[in-house]
């Protein structure tokens, strides 16, 4: 702890360093403001306060993402328009209707600002809302300011395959790896290199940052960024087990350990546990539990499954494991197992869109095709963190 606390004393986010007054907004008149519950300074001052009180420019408008302007929201749930009843402006949502912010929202701004802390997963829906808000920006020739933050698994491993053409989707929108290993400002960046027309972008950048630092490191506060992300726990394993959610096992939700837990009514937990531990993977241990979903998946059911444990954060890859588990279930029940058809008639199934291509849904059978995909995805970041270099912003 004590090393957590020195190390986290000068961390400073994008929004603590415009509260301070050391960057400004003055002059840019009336803006937006896209933003969650994870907008917040150190001492918890809601970045929607932190704006609304600015000298010199106007908060006119809130802009909502999946789980609503204050957390409100489960995953998936979409909503409408509404105006916000503390400040009596409107909150235009981006998860309904909507997925970006529309002409006749931008044209009575002048700017719009970005303030939501991300997980640094490509298939979370916030960078691609962040890039969908820059793509309406550059159209309708607005400013984009994003107020950066940490990302919380750090910057100095990048995991997963690259996004394949033609697999784009809310849960991947440009051609990164699932792990990035960028800040949501640095992600910016590099988007609106290659956006056309550009966005007129600027990132307030974090201040006491380094790419070594996981979350606990930079004294923060931890803000639940949506309601299945609870800890760092959750973090650390959400790049491998979210593949999950295109599978018919239950990924944890509607339990205290979402993503840190698998299973469904008809697995043998104790046998894949064991099979998993055999393998010998970095910095993890699986461990058999049983669990009941108070929604979602299995709801209301007695499942069988495995709970990940990370023994040594710096040594798991959370994507490799991913794979090896959807490979021990698949053949330890390969008669209950399925993909999840697409949602939508002629939709990729969701396992696609989540791993970026039909690769994982049609060869992963075993453990030498898990080995097989990691070390080719393994290859594609290591490529990926020479094409990042050039928009990184801290050491």
């Amino acid at each position: 702890m004590e090393r957590s606390l020195r190390l986290g004393a000068a961390v400073r986010t994008g929004v603590d360093r415009l509260a301070a007054g050391e960057e400004k907004l003055a002059g840019i008149g009336r803006f937006g403001l896209l933003t969650n519950p994870t907008g917040v300074t150190r001492d918890l001052r809601p970045t929607i306060d932190v704006c609304a009180g600015l000298n010199g420019a106007a908060l006119a408008a809130l802009f909502a993402c999946e789980h609503g302007i204050r957390g409100e929201r489960q995953a998936g749930v979409r909503f409408e328009d509404e105006t916000d009843p503390e400040l009596g402006i409107p909150v235009y949502s981006l998860y309904g209707k909507h997925r970006a912010p529309t002409d006749e929202m931008l044209e009575p701004l002048d700017a719009l600002v970005f303030d939501i802390q991300d997980v640094g997963v490509r298939f979370y829906t916030y960078m691609t809302t962040l890039v969908y808000a820059m793509q309406a920006c550059a159209r309708a020739g607005k400013p984009m300011i994003v107020l950066d933050r940490p990302n919380p698994l750090g910057g100095a491993v990048c995991e997963g395959g690259l996004l394949r053409d033609g697999f784009q989707s809310m849960v991947g929108v440009w051609t990164v790896p699932f792990r990035t290993g960028m800040t949501i400002g640095e992600f910016a960046a590099y988007v609106n290199d290659r956006l056309e027309p550009k966005c007129q972008l600027t990132v307030v950048p974090l201040g006491g940052w380094k790419r070594t630092m996981e979350f606990p490191d930079t004294g923060l506060p931890w803000i639940m960024p949506s309601p299945n992300m609870p800890t760092m726990d959750t973090v650390r394993v959400y790049a491998g087990t979210c593949l999950f959610e295109g599978t018919n096992l239950s990924e944890g939700r509607g339990t205290t350990r979402p993503f840190e837990t698998v299973g469904a009514p008809w697995m043998d937990g104790k046998r894949v546990a064991e099979t998993m531990n055999r393998l010998g993977l970095p910095g993890v241990k699986a461990h058999p539990v049983y669990f009941t979903p108070m929604f979602s998946k299995h709801k209301g059911e007695l499942c069988s499954g495995v709970q990940l444990f990370v023994t040594d954060p710096a040594a798991f890859r959370a994507v490799r494991t991913g794979l090896h588990l959807l490979a021990c279930v698949r053949g330890l029940h390969p008669d209950r197992f399925e993909w999840l058809p697409p949602f939508k008639e002629g939709g990729k199934p969701f396992i696609d869109l989540l791993s970026g291509s039909d690769r994982v849904r049609l060869t992963l059978t075993g453990a030498a095709d898990a080995e097989r995909i990691a070390d080719d995805w393994d290859r594609e970041a290591a490529e990926w963190v020479k094409t990042r270099e050039p928009y990184l912003l801290y050491e």
